[in-house]
């Protein structure tokens, strides 16, 4: 498998989070993504990350449909891929309405032929022909308006583009028409009918197959000396978890709560939802087990997460996005480092 991290800029410390990724590429990480959500913006410090950089891949982890269109997308992806030498990964998501709607005042409407549209475009735009689309939310240029077709004046570039998406439709979409998938909310043991049956009903629609899609799963990773330690870990994670399943969306529209969902958590992920929108925080994460957090994350002690990867790695997983824990710099990069030396002496599948 190869590795990746993401990184954000939501508290603001470029300094602890470009040292992180600059010695995350001495231990050999194969990429970096750098999420934008509501905190600052990817496309930014992916520029910065690639000057302080020389191998690691740099990926968007995601831009956000409806924050920009189609052409500025694509001409932001040759611009990061030319500065990176050729090494940046266009992540591309459709957000949700509390971000899209709540933050950005555009409307969430038709995500679906948004996104596929969206490609569509910003793959004509890496061509460097001149660009004239007709789809039903793009039009370009304007009909009956006095713009006619144009080129962007870059060099053409070929940029892979992986598509961040939970939902079945979204998920065909991807097997149809990406280069890779960045996942989340995965439990290995029920992707098969949560995510893979998605994937594989798009990738065979155009003759493709698992082969030509990088299946690039995240998650927190957090190693711990003794099992004696679990507790106190899960503890902080189960309140994210609650966060995922009812902040990260609105009250009746939120993929990550469908996905746990979709996994066999229906019933604890509606109540999570309804207590934590009532105000009842401590009570959505109090209904959150063990057994929701260790399935879809990578904690417990050497041995335990050496296991776990092993099962990420026979379900199909090409590519493992780490999240490592830790107060401190040096906490995360040990968390990492272990990690690493844990899925290099994994035996090939």
């Amino acid at each position: 498998m190869r590795t990746a991290t993401t990184v954000e800029g939501t508290g603001g410390d470029w300094r602890t989070i470009t040292g992180f990724v600059v010695e995350a590429e001495k231990l050999g990480l194969d990429m970096c993504w750098v999420a934008e959500a509501w905190g600052s913006d990817a496309p930014s410090p992916l520029g910065y990350l690639a000057a302080r950089t020389e191998r690691i891949l740099l990926g968007s982890g995601v831009i956000q449909l409806g924050t920009r269109s189609p052409v500025t997308i694509a001409q932001t992806a040759m611009t990061l891929a030319q500065l990176s030498g050729g090494r940046f990964l266009l992540g591309l998501g459709a957000s949700g309405p509390q971000v899209i709607e709540g933050l950005h005042g555009v409307p969430f409407a038709h995500p679906l032929r948004r996104m596929r549209e969206t490609v569509e475009i910003v793959r004509q735009v890496f061509t460097g022909d001149k660009i004239a689309y007709r789809g039903r939310e793009f039009a370009i240029p304007l009909p009956d308006g006095q713009g006619k077709p144009m080129r962007v004046s870059l060099e053409p570039v070929s940029v892979p583009i992986y598509l961040a998406t939970l939902s079945p439709k979204m998920l065909e979409l991807t097997g149809e028409i990406a280069d890779g998938w960045l996942g989340t909310s995965f439990v290995p043991e029920g992707a098969d009918e949560a995510y893979f049956s998605h994937l594989d009903k798009g990738l065979s629609r155009f003759g493709r197959t698992r082969a030509d899609l990088d299946i690039c799963q995240g998650a927190e990773v957090n190693i711990v000396a003794d099992e004696a330690d679990l507790p106190e870990v899960l503890a902080s994670r189960k309140l994210e978890l609650a966060f995922s399943l009812s902040a990260m969306g609105t009250s009746t529209t939120n993929f990550y709560n469908n996905a746990y969902s979709r996994q066999g958590w229906s019933d604890i992920a509606a109540e999570v939802n309804e207590r934590w929108h009532a105000g009842d925080r401590a009570g959505a994460a109090a209904l959150i087990s063990d057994d929701m957090v260790l399935a879809t994350t990578l904690i417990g002690t050497c041995g335990m997460v050496r296991d776990r990867l092993r099962v990420w790695q026979e379900a199909g997983v090409d590519t493992v996005r780490l999240y490592p824990a830790g107060d401190t710099l040096a906490a995360r990069l040990d968390n990492l480092g272990q990690a690493l030396d844990i899925i290099r002496a994994l035996p090939s599948r």
